[in-house]
């Protein structure tokens, strides 16, 4: 069967190399020999380059095809026990309570939610504070899409103790925590751009720095955006947030 696979793929790919070979650069050769030389050139590297291409899909098609069967059903059995491996532990968080941004009642439940999960990210909020509901909003996407981490929300009015523990001065602020501990924050809308129109990817970014979430972009830099006058973005580092009591990003900052 393998032989039989491998033998229809090598006639598509014939095929498609005859078209390539003969078709396309005869468009060039039209006209192209006597007035332009360089065209015969070109011509001569396409049909050289899907000569490479046929050489190195052949050689992985005889790879495979050079397989028994025992080996195609150990393959066959690795692929699927990653694949039930992978559905265990999802399965695992989202009985955890991940997979959903979803909000706690009190600083008992913080420490309880944060015991049982590795990867934590809680939104510190306050009901009068605008900002704090655009985050919700970038929150709830993120949340669904990086199972791997739990999103929790406090109101921060409800919860003093665990405030000044954290420091926590500025509202909005994202707490990200490791294994329990606190590894950074995300003060205000400073490390997107200082505007209340970052994307979700931006945020999606610089979670990703804090390793707090499985990030596959590149967190050499941030995702591209239209930046608006004014707007500009800060250099990621840890924050240390000092003095009690709450000041309001929305309020101290001009949107």
């Amino acid at each position: 069967m393998n032989r039989r696979i491998s033998d229809v793929t090598r006639g598509h790919l014939s095929y498609f190399l005859h078209e390539l070979k003969w078709r396309f650069p005869q468009s060039f050769r039209e006209g192209a020999t006597m007035a332009n030389p360089t065209m015969e050139i070109i011509s001569k590297v396409l049909e050289q380059s899907a000569k490479l291409v046929e050489e190195q899909v052949d050689a992985k098609l005889s790879k495979l095809s050079d397989m028994d069967e025992d080996e195609l059903e150990r393959l066959k059995e690795r692929r699927l026990e990653a694949l039930k491996k992978a559905q265990k532990q999802k399965q695992e968080w989202l009985s955890k309570g991940h997979g959903e941004y979803r909000e706690i009642s009190s600083e008992k439940d913080f420490f309880g939610e944060v015991k049982e999960s590795k990867n934590v990210i809680c939104h510190f909020y306050r009901n009068s504070t605008f900002r704090c509901k655009i985050l919700d909003k970038h929150l709830a996407i993120l949340a669904k899409k990086h199972v791997e981490t739990k999103f929790i929300k406090l109101n921060a009015e409800k919860a003093p103790f665990l405030s000044e523990r954290l420091r926590i001065k500025v509202i909005p602020t994202l707490a990200l925590l490791i294994d329990g501990k606190t590894k950074d924050y995300v003060v205000g809308f400073s490390d997107l751009g200082n505007t209340d129109e970052f994307s979700t990817e931006m945020l999606e970014w610089r979670l990703g720095c804090a390793d707090v979430i499985n990030y596959s972009g590149n967190l050499m830099e941030p995702p591209t955006m239209t930046k608006r006058p004014g707007s500009k973005f800060t250099k990621v580092e840890k924050k240390t947030i000092r003095g009690r009591g709450y000041d309001s990003d929305s309020d101290s900052e001009d949107d």
